[in-house]
């Protein structure tokens, strides 16, 4: 049976357009029908997540799925935003999804999940028949497949992703650990939003313009301190990121000094982003200091991703074996993508490797 299947995602189309095309979980149900009740569409899952918008369909003419979006969401020219795959194509970029390697955390597992909420939705709704229900449940073995037998999930790959495992690895868990941003700068921000992401409870920002440190802070839900005021705060925080404009450095070994005598032996992890560095390389000499740069950090995502693009050959191997394994079984046309789309694109970026202060596999003393 003919197979398609259409979207957008973080590569084709801005969180805007996302968002227009963003199905709320209420709805899901009234679209997957009215998507059915298509001429030539007689089975039809929905995918709709932050970062990705994505109908799979199979039928006689499963491509008539795209008036229906046109004329819903309004897309007009943004139409041409909307990547389209065809027969094996289609397989092929449901399996890519379902492993991770389509998303913008390379062998990230909650679109797992996330595609099997959406099929379990589909399926209640009485959406899915045979060729749907064969190529969603293979596709769930092929991404536990890819996940087990590779090592596309292993080391972080940005900045903030490096702070978080080095982060664990002094403190565990990270749930009830506290963070202070000085210098309100954007890789601050999104170190500090991965430290969250898996469990910091409380960020406080300083800043020499309050008034930035006020709007940061709301924005992660933390607490703005006055600049002068940030060496009273380092007794009760975990980790501090360090991303000023100074000329020299911000946090000398006298402000550690001071705020070790306070900590009861507590680890004080020392993030500097700053270019020059904000925080004095004397400072990663002490008991119970875990210091690093961003070269540290940026040469740790950049093995990470190195380590990553070797894998994805392997990952894409096996996916093309299972599509070649679903489509005898389903009799899928190979299909090819309408020239007029665009393909979605992928980017990698360069770092530089360094050798941190302590050892990444460095626990307290």
């Amino acid at each position: 049976m003919p197979l398609f299947a259409t979207g957008l995602n973080h590569t084709t189309a801005t969180i805007s357009l996302r968002e227009r095309l963003a199905v709320r979980e209420a709805e899901v149900p009234e679209v997957m029908a009215a998507l059915r009740d298509q001429p030539g569409v007689e089975e039809v899952v929905l995918i709709s997540t932050c970062n990705r918008v994505e109908i799979y369909a199979a039928g006689s003419e499963p491509q008539s799925v795209l008036p229906y979006l046109d004329s819903r969401f309004g897309l007009g020219p943004e139409a041409s935003k909307l990547y389209r795959h065809v027969g094996e194509e289609a397989a092929r970029h449901l399996f890519r999804v379902v492993s991770g390697l389509d998303s913008m955390v390379l062998g990230e597992t909650e679109i797992f999940g996330q595609v099997k909420t959406a099929y379990a939705k589909a399926q209640e709704a009485g959406a899915t028949a045979r060729t749907l229900n064969k190529l969603f449940q293979h596709a769930f073995r092929v991404g536990k497949h890819v996940r087990t037998s590779t090592h596309i999930q292993q080391g972080a790959t940005s900045v903030g992703g490096a702070a978080v495992e080095l982060a664990e690895k002094i403190f565990g868990e990270l749930r009830d650990s506290t963070v202070m941003i000085l210098g309100a700068g954007e890789m601050s921000r999104r170190t500090a939003q991965s430290l969250q992401s898996r469990g910091a409870r409380s960020v406080i920002v300083a800043n020499r313009t309050h008034e930035r440190a006020v709007e940061l802070a709301a924005e992660m839900g933390g607490r703005a301190v006055h600049y002068d005021a940030w060496p009273e705060e380092v007794k009760i925080v975990d980790v501090i990121i360090s991303s000023t404009s100074a000329p020299h450095h911000v946090i000398t070994p006298d402000h550690v000094r001071a705020a070790l005598r306070r900590r009861q032996g507590r680890p004080l992890f020392l993030i500097d982003i700053a270019v020059p560095r904000d925080i004095d390389p004397a400072c990663g000499e002490f008991d119970d200091v875990y210091l690093y740069n961003v070269d540290h950090l940026e040469g740790m995502a950049s093995e990470a991703r190195a380590r990553r693009e070797k894998e994805i050959l392997r990952c894409e191997k096996i996916i093309d074996g299972e599509v070649t394994t679903i489509s005898r079984q389903l009799a899928i046309p190979p299909g090819v993508v309408p020239r007029a789309v665009p393909s979605p694109e992928s980017t990698t970026s360069a770092s530089t490797t360094a050798t941190a202060t302590h050892p990444a596999s460095a626990t307290p003393a």
